[in-house]
């Protein structure tokens, strides 16, 4: 009888799904006799992604359940202070959990899949005490956000003697460098799946204005969302046919609904979550995406897919794929800016239509069809190596 490999997986996300998560789970169903184990510090068994996994056979194993206690404690605070107030406290109790079960099961890899690019660093430092090959993902390098001196030296350690480190932008991989102060040739650039197909949508009509869409979590300190109600709240953009829809929800939801309504700005709707990104880009005619840090966002490259004229920041690796005017308009990450751009693809609105069908050409050259089939190809390769 053959025996499988084995893959232990953990994730950083503290949310119940993120983003982050689609390269890997994927990945999973491509690879051959492998047995894969998800760990996490709270996994919600009722989402439909995890249900998913475990019909598919996955393992799944909490670290830290009662955290969920906690994280109902601190409802209102934001999400970062969260983050920091309950990792510092439950970190400990989870990586020993987590050592303790990759010392017992000895898997062939452990991938470590990181909201942004240290914050599973403790974890992936235990597979050098056990001698077991990792990789790492990194999905987003914040500016504002470095290591604790006093992490720096393991945390180098640890990158430079992974297998592999995920980077799904260079901008992140070059941010990365810069804050450790150190090149890391282990490192490639990988893509996350996108949820539509490479083909353009019909453009909606304009006859009862334009609808954009601003497609993120709301959480400002990431996607900016407050930027854009403070331009929506000047008379010029009040007096234009516009109509901004912000999809999705998040732990600053609230917040930004009182300061629409402080700043009497009243074509901005809040719709929640959509999954249906065709249905969603069959009703608006562009993408409004301020934000202040980011990996390479998914809604920005379904957007383009879909045939959408998209209006950026310069963050993450945006710049590498958005030519101002051409498949794009793209700013820096401030009020003044990020309006400059508005003002400049508003003038070019007859446009739109050509931009997005450009924008959907270049997703078509320049991205894989599948990046998980490319990334299970990579696991199985650095299983094949060994």
């Amino acid at each position: 009888m053959k025996i499988k490999k084995q893959i232990a997986l953990f994730t950083c996300c503290i949310d119940d799904w993120g983003g982050s998560e689609e390269l890997w789970a994927k990945s999973i169903p491509l690879l051959k006799d492998v047995l894969v184990t998800v760990y996490k510090s709270r996994i919600n068994q009722q989402h439909p992604e995890f249900i998913k996994l475990k019909t598919s056979g996955v393992i799944l194993t909490e670290l830290q359940p009662e955290i969920s206690f906690i994280k109902k404690s601190f409802r209102k605070i934001n999400q970062l202070i969260l983050k920091i107030a309950t990792n510092r406290h439950l970190d400990d109790h989870a990586i020993n959990m987590f050592y303790r079960a990759i010392k017992s099961t000895q898997p062939d890899l452990v991938v470590i899949a990181q909201g942004i690019n240290f914050d599973g660093l403790k974890y992936a430092y235990q597979c050098i005490q056990l001698n077991i090959p990792y990789v790492i993902i990194v999905q987003k390098a914040v500016e504002f956000y470095w290591p604790y001196p006093t992490d720096r030296t393991y945390m180098k350690e640890t990158l430079l003697k992974a297998e592999r480190i995920f980077f799904v932008s260079a901008q992140n991989q070059r941010l990365t460098e810069e804050q450790f102060g150190q090149r890391l040739p282990n490192s490639k650039v990988v893509f996350n799946p996108v949820k539509t197909t490479v083909n353009p949508i019909p453009f909606p009509s304009t006859e009862n204005g334009y609808h954009f869409a601003c497609v993120a979590r709301l959480f400002i300190i990431d996607k900016g969302q407050d930027l854009l109600l403070r331009i929506m709240a000047k008379d010029k953009w009040k007096q234009r046919p516009i109509t901004i829809s912000l999809i999705g929800s998040g732990l600053d939801e609230q917040g930004l609904m009182e300061m629409a309504e402080l700043l009497h700005v009243s074509n901005v709707k809040f719709t929640g979550y959509q999954n249906d990104i065709n249905a969603l880009w069959g009703k608006h005619h562009a993408l409004l995406l301020p934000s202040r840090s980011e990996g390479l966002p998914l809604s920005m490259i379904e957007a383009m897919a879909a045939g959408r004229t998209v209006i950026v920041s310069n963050a993450g690796g945006n710049a590498e794929i958005i030519r101002d005017g051409w498949n794009g308009f793209i700013s820096e990450s401030t009020e003044t800016s990020f309006e400059l751009a508005m003002d400049r693809a508003w003038e070019m609105r007859d446009q739109w239509n050509d931009i997005g069908k450009q924008a959907s050409l270049y997703i078509a050259e320049n991205f894989p069809v599948s990046p998980e089939t490319d990334f299970a190809n990579d696991l199985t390769q650095l299983f094949n190596e060994r």
